[in-house]
């Protein structure tokens, strides 16, 4: 404001000084006149301009120079004016800025006591008032029955078998499967088993980053915005129950983007190291569950996707896949009855994760199938190029192990994880070009495993084969 005025003060001195130096000239030009001396002026200049040297001169000192500086002094002015506008524009950009710093520390002392995030609970133990588990056998029997039981949701033993079985092998699962075939009701019904409700969270089409999931901070009222999921993840971290987080149509948007850094960080081995950047500063008041702006992935937190294969959703990626265990709903279990009243029970995440390291420290891949399975990776090397690294050869040996502690079989184990994960990866390739390879595979299949075995895995090849 102070620049403001300061420029309008010249503006009027400028103003006087023209009026008054013009106000000087007609005064004297009219005292002249009066005297009779203006006439005798003008006789004596017409003379002297009557020559020729003379009036070059006369011009230049009476019209060029004159129009030079006048236009100089124009030229002056008018870079002095937007100087000035400049000066204003600057220094008002300067004062916001320093006002928006100003507020913004205002802003950090008015929150210094509730802090940017909102209070969210640290969890606790789980609530020990149901029924004890000693095996995953005895967890997959009272899953279904509880769930027939108490929610009218009847799955094959199949289904909950490998449900429980992908949970021991990877904390990623996609449910797939035609349209009320129970996908979501699968995990929420293991949700209310455990005494800790699943989260259910509907993947909305415009997702595209981590912050859709996690939410953001807020520039404008200095409050992070947190998500049902982040309040999850930061409960998860203080307590010992099992969540369940449940991204309903999963595919509906492009899993690659927003759940990208989750697929990453669950990779690592060292659960230390799986830490999410949720804000890019550190303020002293942050929650003791956030660190250096970031929240850990809690071990004790799974998360289950559930897909539609149709057009209105997209394709999910061989990266995804790859990480993730997947159970396939066909919904044609019929109800039936329990024998006992079943309730929920009181398992935590420490006890079911002994009991999977349990399983597979007991339920080692036979070495006959061990036999077979290299026998298999030769044979889709040297026919289709094909081979599986080594995240599917230890999902797959966690995976029939803990399939087995449920109380199924090793080679009904294989044949559901190798349709999924192995053969899965034809799709990839052009198909019609190895119909005869794919019948060789049928029959290498019941010459390896036996006729009656890897019933899914020739029900695939029977799916993509083109003749």
């Amino acid at each position: 404001m102070k620049k403001r005025r300061n420029h309008n003060v010249f503006w009027i001195i400028l103003l006087s000084v023209l009026l008054l130096v013009g106000g000087s000239g007609v005064a004297v030009l009219i005292y002249l006149d009066s005297r009779g001396l203006l006439s005798v002026i003008l006789d004596s200049m017409f003379a002297y301009i009557s020559d020729g040297a003379n009036r070059a001169l006369i011009m230049f000192w009476g019209i060029v120079l004159p129009v030079i500086l006048l236009s100089f002094f124009v030229f002056m002015l008018v870079r002095k004016h937007r100087v000035d506008k400049f000066k204003l524009r600057y220094d008002d950009a300067l004062e916001q800025a320093i006002e928006a710093e100003r507020k913004d520390f205002v802003a950090r002392q008015n929150y210094a006591s509730s802090g940017r995030f909102a209070p969210m609970s640290k969890g606790g133990g789980y609530v020990a008032d149901g029924k004890e588990v000693n095996s995953l056998d005895e967890l997959c029997k009272l899953f279904r029955n509880f769930a027939a039981a108490k929610l009218k949701l009847y799955f094959s033993e199949q289904d909950v078998r490998e449900f429980v079985a992908s949970m021991g092998t990877s904390h990623i699962l996609i449910l797939q499967g035609i349209s009320g075939a129970g996908k979501t009701s699968l995990a929420y019904a293991f949700g209310e088993f455990i005494g800790n409700s699943s989260t259910i969270i509907p993947v909305q089409p415009m997702w595209k980053e981590r912050a859709d999931l996690l939410g953001y901070y807020n520039e404008f009222t200095h409050h992070f915005n947190e998500t049902t999921l982040f309040r999850k993840l930061y409960e998860a971290n203080f307590g010992n129950r099992i969540y369940v987080t449940v991204l309903d149509e999963m595919n509906i948007a492009r899993i690659e983007y927003y759940f990208a850094e989750f697929l990453s960080l669950l990779e690592l081995p060292n659960p230390e190291l799986r830490n999410l950047e949720v804000t890019s500063d550190v303020w002293d008041n942050d929650p003791v569950g956030i660190n250096d702006g970031c929240i850990r992935l809690p071990q004790n937190m799974w998360f289950v996707g559930t897909v539609n294969n149709d057009d209105s959703a997209y394709v999910i990626s061989d990266k995804v896949y790859d990480r993730a265990m997947i159970v396939s709903l066909s919904g044609k279990a019929k109800p039936f009855q329990t024998e006992e009243e079943p309730q929920p029970v009181s398992m935590g995440f420490e006890q079911f994760e002994n009991m999977v390291q349990l399983a597979c420290k007991n339920y080692t891949l036979s070495k006959e199938n061990q036999k077979n399975m290299a026998a298999l990776d030769e044979w889709l090397i040297q026919k289709f190029q094909l081979t599986f690294g080594n995240r599917i050869r230890r999902q797959i040996g966690d995976y029939v192990a803990v399939y087995v502690a449920c109380g199924g079989f090793e080679t009904e184990a294989l044949d559901d994880i190798i349709a999924k994960k192995v053969l899965r990866k034809l799709e990839y390739k052009d198909v019609s070009r190895f119909n005869s390879e794919i019948g060789q595979l049928k029959q290498f299949l019941d010459s390896t495993f036996g006729v009656d075995a890897m019933v899914q895995c020739k029900r695939y090849l029977d799916g993509v084969r083109t003749e």
